[in-house]
């Protein structure tokens, strides 16, 4: 939020959004108290739920959720002045150049799309906060999906690999101008250790890759 990669937040007022694959809404709500108009659409029942209830325990207006899938909006042309996906949907899907020209789509003339994934580089290191997690264990270029199965084995859970380089072709792809990519760095002041990172892990190695993407007209 404090990027305003989406622009200015004073800016923010009055404009439809569209956030993908938007888990709990939780980037909704923040653009909603902004003044802007989000709809947030997730493939999850169960996520909107969560969102349901957030919005009930903080005695929220409830916000516009939609169920569908990411390859399918179910909106009209030029619909939404912006959208956002914070680690939703792209990482996903096995043909993410579908999903971008699906929000190509509904974006007006000029649009602006930010999507943010974990950041490739992250798939050549264990996912690990310590220095077992500073030495490269697989090929950057394996795009072989990651894969977790129930004990049916049913994929229950499927995260796609693509490069950065591959992340910009989709972008072109899909019918937009990169912008600008974004690599955040781990903040002096985050000394918790969460899940795979840490501190040590995080000034060394990117966690994030944020792409800041707007509709080609030209496309």
């Amino acid at each position: 939020m404090e990027a305003e990669l989406l622009g200015p937040a004073e800016e923010l007022k009055g404009r439809d959004v569209l956030e993908i694959g938007a888990g709990a809404a939780q980037c909704s709500r923040w653009l909603a108290a902004q003044g802007a108009r989000p709809v947030a659409l997730d493939l999850s029942h169960r996520q909107l739920q969560h969102a349901l209830r957030l919005a009930d325990f903080r005695s929220e207006a409830p916000l516009p959720l939609v169920q569908a899938d990411a390859g399918a909006l179910p909106f009209a042309d030029g619909s939404f002045d912006l959208a956002c996906s914070a680690y939703g949907a792209l990482p996903f899907v096995a043909d993410p150049v579908l999903v971008l020209r699906e929000v190509r789509r509904v974006l007006r003339p000029g649009g602006r799309f930010v999507f943010s994934v974990t950041h490739p580089i992250r798939w050549a290191f264990p996912d690990e906060p310590g220095p077992e997690g500073l030495s490269v264990s697989a090929s950057y270029f394996d795009r072989t999906p990651y894969v977790e199965q129930d004990e049916q084995g049913r994929a229950v859970y499927v995260e796609h690999h693509r490069t950065v380089g591959d992340r910009v072709r989709d972008v072109v792809a899909g019918g937009f101008r990169l912008l600008d990519l974004v690599e955040p760095e781990w903040p002096e002041w985050n000394s918790q250790e969460w899940g795979g990172w840490s501190p040590l892990r995080g000034g060394l190695i990117p966690g994030t890759a944020i792409f800041v993407c707007e509709r080609d007209d030209r496309a």
